[in-house]
């Protein structure tokens, strides 16, 4: 930890969205962000880039909290010891190097924070995209990721009336957003906890959020095999584990992908305290945990 704080750049000279911010890494952080990227500019190929860079990362320690690290948000890049959340994050920022063909530090650390910061600006802890609804909407919306399931008809309207389950494939059901757990336990948290002022700036998010309607596969479909209505989930396609209760939205997210015609996980596990590819499928992992009701897939864009 002291090294990281060592390494830790105030107004560090490149810019990140609209203005310089402070990074905190490590010198082993950065010298892997350009090792990766090169090793990918010649050994990737064709392969799914989120995908590709998930594999990168078997065996990692699972840490959470370390972006919870003083007193004022910055750019936290730890790529020694990643949760569910940041693994996904950072798999994601290599693979906008990749795409865009940048390989630098800087390259890496602008795109990671327009992927974690609401229209990619940090500000405060209330700019961080807290809850997965936020972070796939924010990121759908500047054409990084995209939702793989069928879009919902306009309420009322002849193609809601008409949308026929065959339409739907494997994406049955419907998550009603219903978010308040951060506002609702400001003491769990942090910086809430320091900062009073925050939480009402969260539950008006929450707040605006709420009642939002999204397709989602139900579990039970999980089962299906890869020549089904599920093949159209891809190798590399980011899964949230979606839950309808506490006040939340998902309870995991990770990467799918295909091994002997069934679905699996590659996952920042936190129960196995390491980055993995599960030997099980992912429908029995998902048929483990009660409070899951299903998963949100979305594609990452290559342009």
């Amino acid at each position: 930890m002291k090294n990281r704080w060592m390494m830790m750049v105030l107004a560090l000279a490149m810019t990140l969205g609209m203005h310089a911010q402070s990074v905190e890494y490590s010198q082993g952080d950065s010298a892997l962000v350009v090792k990766l990227l090169d090793m990918a500019k010649h050994q990737r190929g064709t392969e799914s880039p989120i995908f590709y860079f998930g594999k990168k990362f078997l065996g990692l320690p699972y840490v959470g909290q370390t972006l919870e690290l003083g007193d004022k948000e910055h750019l936290v890049v730890n790529l020694h010891g990643l949760d569910c959340t940041t693994f996904v994050e950072t798999v994601v920022a290599l693979a906008m190097c990749d795409q865009q063909d940048k390989r630098t530090f800087d390259d890496f650390c602008r795109n990671l924070s327009t992927i974690r910061f609401r229209e990619g600006k940090m500000t405060d802890y209330t700019s961080r995209l807290h809850y997965f609804t936020w972070w796939a909407e924010d990121n759908e919306r500047l054409g990084i990721v995209k939702d793989i399931a069928p879009s919902l008809p306009i309420a009322g309207s002849m193609n809601e009336a008409s949308q026929k389950s065959s339409d739907l494939g494997a994406f049955t059901a419907i998550q009603t957003i219903n978010i308040n757990y951060m506002s609702a336990h400001p003491t769990l948290y942090k910086q809430l906890k320091n900062h009073p002022q925050f939480v009402p700036i969260i539950k008006k998010y929450e707040q605006a959020t709420n009642g939002r309607k999204f397709r989602y596969l139900p579990k039970k479909n999980m089962q299906w095999k890869q020549d089904s209505a599920l093949g159209v989930i891809k190798d590399g396609d980011i899964v949230a584990m979606l839950t309808d209760s506490d006040g939340l939205d998902t309870r995991h997210i990770g990467i799918a992908f295909w091994q002997n015609g069934q679905l699996h996980l590659l996952h920042a596990s936190s129960l196995y305290k390491k980055v993995l590819m599960s030997t099980e499928t992912f429908y029995e992992y998902e048929m483990k945990q009660p409070k899951h009701t299903g998963i949100r897939v979305f594609r990452f864009v290559e342009k």
